[in-house]
């Protein structure tokens, strides 16, 4: 039975932060509108959430009888998808060639033999064997129906191998994040008339969903949000305070997925190529980005070139932090 799904709304004294749960995480809305818009807040709010929500449901692999559930069922059959779905496959592709391989949407079937839940139960080596054979981008395929005058992309086609499944949580969150950002500033568009009639700025929205943010704009003209990157040593305590007035921010890293045996840590991090943790991994990276979606990449992608990920950073030309 699904839990009951709710959004709560409370002024701040200079903004309204509204709060939800979704994907597993507990997520938040910023919006700079006035106190007198509260009306307009909560709306705005249950619209964006509920663009959460709609793509957790199509394509959480814990729902069941939903988009993701359908694509799984036809394993081994050439099936059509719709364009979102297109759009997402399509930027898995582009991050498995960009990644070598790393950043692999296949490698979700790991998670039957590896837990992290802390403790030093590492899986045995035949277990690991027995499911890479049904790990790898390059197994199954999709051809992506090329763009149309607008250059929209309207669907493809799509053969899964049996056996072999696809894991949309590498990119999920960061992509709620943008798509609920997308929706607010489009129901704001509709009624951008009353912001002129008021005097008001066009207000900042800020999209938190646990920890992956998308931004619209600051708090003001001349004051950004403050965003806490949480510490690894004490759970729920920033370590690091940013500034975020525009873009996405995501952050990756092991602070609380592991495990540890005889003094050694394993991070959550897999490569999909041996079935094992990926070694010499920072412990956390933030990435600043146009998109939450490309922030969360980069940052998994950093994660994925263990020894070399500070030089691939820099590289991006992105702003980054990285504790360790």
């Amino acid at each position: 039975m699904q839990a009951i799904r709710q959004v709560t709304c409370n002024w701040q004294g200079s903004f309204f932060v509204t709060s939800f749960k979704a994907m597993a995480s507990l997520c938040e809305i910023l919006l700079a509108l006035p106190e007198s818009q509260k009306t307009l807040a909560v709306h705005l709010a249950e619209q964006m959430a509920a663009e959460v929500w709609r793509i957790e449901d199509a394509y959480s692999r814990y729902s069941g009888n939903n988009l993701f559930s359908d694509l799984h069922a036809s394993s081994g059959k050439k099936q059509q998808v719709n364009a979102e779905t297109a759009r997402l496959l399509n930027f898995a592709e582009q991050a498995w060639h960009l990644s070598d391989g790393l950043f692999d949407l296949t490698s979700g079937l790991l998670r039957k033999v590896w837990v992290f839940d802390g403790s030093d139960r590492l899986p045995d080596q035949s277990e690991i064997d027995a499911l890479l054979p049904f790990i790898g981008w390059q197994k199954l395929s999709w051809q992506s129906a090329p763009p149309d005058a607008r250059g929209e992309i309207k669907g493809g086609w799509l053969t899964l191998p049996e056996g072999m499944e696809l894991d949309f949580g590498g990119i999920g969150k960061e992509y709620a994040a943008d798509r609920a950002l997308g929706m607010g500033l489009h129901l704001l568009e509709k009624v951008k008339q009353s912001f002129a009639t008021e005097g008001n700025k066009w207000p900042g929205l800020l999209v938190n969903l646990g920890g992956d943010l998308a931004c619209s704009g600051p708090l003001t003209k001349d004051k950004p949000w403050q965003v806490g990157v949480e510490s690894l040593a004490i759970e729920n305590t920033a370590s690091l305070l940013l500034q975020v007035s525009r873009g996405g921010l995501a952050t990756s890293g092991d602070s609380r997925r592991f495990l540890l045996k005889n003094g050694k840590r394993y991070s959550h991090l897999l490569n999909p190529l041996t079935g094992w943790p990926v070694e010499q991994a920072l412990r956390s990276v933030s990435v600043a980005a146009p998109s939450c979606v490309q922030a969360g990449l980069v940052a998994s992608l950093a994660l994925l070139q263990a020894a070399n990920a500070r030089s691939f950073l820099t590289a991006t030309g992105l702003k980054h932090w990285v504790l360790d």
